[in-house]
């Protein structure tokens, strides 16, 4: 059985007190670069002692405490599954009842998650006494976070405005960071609270933080970041807030008309300046001007996206830059250092592309409703015209032969009456980086008991 303590051992972070503007140099330069052989920028990170932090500034933790092995025994029972760990072991295929079970390669918790609960379950074990808060669900899964507000971590909560409210937080209290990061405005707020910090923000995502910071300081007035993502995710909030410039984009039809409006000044559907700022108004840095600030762009990405889409977003805007300004000016115009995409994501990716291409009667995807990456795993399967569920758990299935689901641009849960159908039948399942091998256990154990 693979533990979370192995896979989390990968982690290579710095533990500091600093203030916001230090920390953002910090994840500038992520500790995930090294690893990649790209420059780090770990002696620039002003290291404090925490015995005797400065009284003005919080002090930051963004590595575990020391106690990954007395948390390991309630990780596990928390989120590991035996059998599923035979599953991996034995080809992926489980066979009962007429019915046959296809997993994908690979599937369920990443590094990156796995990084964050443990941190999270070291937080509580480390400050028994402690008031803990975390700033949004640590990660898209709802028993995961059922489990925390279980420890007595709260969540902030929520003004009628649907901004966050930070003023229950204390001096001396504690608050996590999620793995999606925290903008640089929360940043300042919970500062402001005096408070201990434990950043479990994702190496990966804070690569992407790097990549944005480093476009201000490009030609002229720099790079405005064009970021592949959902405006509203809380990884697009973060990573949008560290650039000088941005614009984001949902998908390839949406860069389409970026492409356009830079190209002729009208956007692929005839609108205008007007039109085009109404389109993007929610999606755009404060003062956004398409004809000044579409000059010079740089690539970046939410890491959950759809590679595929990411890879054909930058190219689309690299040729329409060639086009605009000539391949001898196009550095000036264009940056794209390669997709953010996190290495997670891509193997899930690839996995259940390798997996719809085999024989299946139709598709199970487990994870968080509010999951991106799990959402793309649906998109992946609903492209290949696969008969495809998204359910967060086993209670999406039952009683009986019918199923509560997620359609893929839906925000309301459908039910299903009879979805497997007689007979023989091959399901292919996977499920998002945030779904434990234990929830997926269970909708195993869901789907044999229809047909004893």
């Amino acid at each position: 059985m693979s533990s979370m303590k192995n896979r989390t051992a990968g982690a290579d972070d710095k533990e500091a007190s600093f203030a916001v503007g230090d920390q953002i140099e910090a994840v500038k330069e992520s500790e995930l670069l090294t690893a990649d052989g790209s420059s780090a920028a770990s002696s620039e990170i002003a290291k404090v002692d925490e015995a005797a932090p400065d009284k003005h500034k919080s002090v930051y933790h963004r590595k575990g405490f020391g106690l990954k092995d007395e948390v390991e025994g309630e990780l596990k029972k928390e989120y590991e599954s035996d059998l599923v760990a035979e599953l991996r072991a034995s080809g992926n295929v489980i066979s009962r009842n007429g019915m046959t079970i296809k997993l994908a390669e690979a599937f369920g918790f990443c590094w990156g998650v796995d990084r964050a609960v443990s941190m999270a379950y070291e937080t509580r074990k480390h400050f028994p006494d402690r008031r803990i808060w975390i700033t949004n669900e640590i990660i898209h899964n709802p028993v995961v976070n059922a489990n925390l507000r279980e420890m007595g971590i709260e969540f902030l909560g929520v003004r009628s405005d649907g901004s966050k409210d930070f003023s229950s937080i204390g001096r001396g209290d504690v608050v996590i960071l999620p793995a999606f990061g925290a903008s640089v405005e929360e940043m300042r707020i919970i500062e402001g609270r005096n408070c201990e910090i434990v950043d479990t923000t994702c190496p990966w995502v804070s690569r992407v933080w790097n990549r944005v910071v480093k476009y201000a300081a490009g030609f002229d007035h720099g790079y405005t970041a064009i970021i592949h993502g959902k405006p509203n995710h809380e990884e697009t909030v973060a990573t949008a807030s560290r650039a000088h410039c941005y614009l984001i984009v949902r998908n390839i039809e949406e860069a389409g008309l970026v492409a356009s409006y830079i190209l002729s000044g009208v956007d692929g559907a005839g609108g205008d300046r007007e039109a085009f700022m109404k389109r993007f108004q929610d999606a755009v840095s404060p003062g956004f001007d398409p004809d000044v600030h579409l000059q010079s762009i740089g690539i970046a990405n939410q890491t959950t996206m759809l590679k595929g889409e990411t890879e054909q977003i930058g190219k689309l805007f690299e040729k329409t830059m060639l086009q605009k300004y000539g391949p001898l000016s196009i550095d000036k115009h264009f940056i794209s250092p390669g997709d953010t995409i996190c290495d997670a994501t891509q193997e899930r990716q690839d996995a259940m592309l390798k997996l719809v291409d085999e024989k299946l009667d139709l598709m199970l995807v487990i994870g968080g409703f509010n999951s991106s990456n799990t959402g793309h795993l649906q998109e992946i399967a609903e492209k290949s015209h696969l008969p495809s569920y998204h359910i967060d758990g086993p209670d999406c299935i039952g009683p009986g032969n019918q199923i509560r689901f997620k359609p893929l641009d839906g925000d309301d849960c459908q039910s299903k009456v009879n979805f497997l159908p007689a007979g023989d039948v091959t399901i292919g399942l996977t499920a998002g980086a945030s779904t434990p091998d234990q929830l997926v256990a269970q909708v195993l154990d869901k789907l044999f008991s229809i047909r004893q």
